[in-house]
């Protein structure tokens, strides 16, 4: 299993990037994943969270409204939209998949990820 993420970057207040996830050495449909993010001095977070088929999404509050979590499952590729950047946005973000196939469950807890890829920073000046 290998999870790549790419997509981070300097940027300023109020403005977008988009992260991708790339997946490979497994059947990236049959999984449920998530983002996550660590900032600096602080515990790793759940961001977002999408089912295996898309269906189905969670947003933590600090991210509600402004970003946007999907899946192609045709390219074994996960993304996160990030719009309306703030500076406490600013972390490395991590993908994971959840290690349990063919659920239709949407997993919100840091320890119920098994996979990690190696992350992608993201930094918003003010």
């Amino acid at each position: 299993v290998q999870l790549q993420a790419s997509g981070g970057g300097l940027v300023q207040n109020g403005t977008s990037l988009r992260l991708s996830c790339a997946a490979s050495g497994y059947t990236f449909s049959n999984y449920a994943m998530g983002w996550f993010r660590q900032a600096p001095g602080k515990e790793r977070e759940l961001v977002s969270a999408i089912t295996r088929s898309g269906g189905r999404t969670s947003y933590e509050d600090f991210v509600k409204g402004r970003f946007t979590i999907s899946r192609d499952n045709a390219k074994n590729t996960m993304y996160l939209q990030m719009n309306s950047l703030k500076p406490e946005d600013t972390a490395v973000y991590y993908c994971a998949v959840r290690w349990t196939p063919l659920s239709d469950y949407v997993f919100k807890r840091r320890d119920e990820y098994t996979n990690w890829g190696q992350g992608t920073l993201v930094t918003v000046s003010s």
